[in-house]
């Protein structure tokens, strides 16, 4: 495995606010390897970070290159009003709580939108002291960018649900822009019902006509399924496998969807 990892040309490093995982692809994205470690609580993630150096099998001969993909708070601006001068401000007047923070940003062009996010200063400075290379991503970007695809598939209008590490990700588009972005932090069905229909009311989305898809590790899946319909008719759920053709990384356990998503679209 080591000498494979020597001549990988990147890894990707997974954060979020208790998770942490490394993945290194290979063939052409045909082959990856996933990595979930163990993060202790408690301890700052940078900390468990110089840990996974010293213990993590895909960490001991890594590449130069690395992607990094943190799940921050995102301050979702239309790219014709971002001005880069002005971009840190604005993140931190939205989100105050962010001082020990690095204010970064991705443009997404076919969005028409540049998603400003945060990295923790330290975590930032671990990954920079051991990466020639060093790229960062708004963990969604992948989601995204694929499901405003899948958007132009029909005649609906449709709304997206991510479901990963206790948070909702909801979104919409018009074409090629963001129609609506948010998260929700929670994990329990009424609240996920709750503001899956408040989103759905605010849109002024048809109950029989437009769609919902959701995607993602859903906590009591078939009751919250249950529930929807109940309201609309046209509520699905998203089978990675189904979605990415059978492709390999469906079949890595506890693999997410925002990851699967990265290595089958390379984006």
């Amino acid at each position: 495995m080591q000498q494979t990892m020597n001549n990988r040309q990147k890894i990707t490093i997974r954060i979020a606010a208790s998770t942490l995982s490394f993945s290194i692809a290979e063939d052409e994205g045909q082959t990856v390897h996933f990595e979930p470690f163990v993060v202790k609580s408690g301890v700052s993630m940078a900390a468990n970070l110089r840990e996974a150096f010293k213990t993590a099998d895909l960490l001991q001969l890594p590449p130069t290159r690395a992607l990094v993909a943190v799940d921050s708070d995102v301050l979702m601006l239309p790219v014709e009003q971002f001005d880069e001068n002005t971009i840190e401000t604005l993140y931190r007047h939205a989100f105050p709580h962010t001082e020990q923070d690095t204010v970064l940003y991705n443009v997404l062009p076919d969005l028409n939108a540049v998603a400003a996010f945060a990295v923790n200063k330290d975590l930032k400075l671990v990954v920079d002291d051991h990466f020639r290379d060093v790229r960062f991503s708004v963990l969604m970007a992948p989601v995204w960018r694929h499901l405003h695809q899948r958007s132009f598939t029909g005649t609906r209008s449709k709304l997206y649900a991510y479901c990963h590490e206790q948070k909702l990700e909801v979104f919409s588009f018009h074409k090629n822009r963001f129609k609506f972005c948010n998260t929700f932090q929670t994990d329990k069905t009424p609240d996920m019902l709750y503001f899956l229909l408040y989103v759905w009311n605010q849109l002024q989305l048809n109950p029989k006509n437009d769609e919902l898809h959701i995607v993602g590790d859903i906590p009591d899946e078939e009751n919250l399924m249950a529930e929807l319909k109940k309201f609309l008719q046209n509520a699905y759920l998203i089978n990675p496998a189904a979605d990415f053709n059978s492709h390999p990384v469906t079949e890595i356990k506890h693999m997410p969807y925002d990851l699967m998503t990265l290595y089958v679209k390379g984006r």
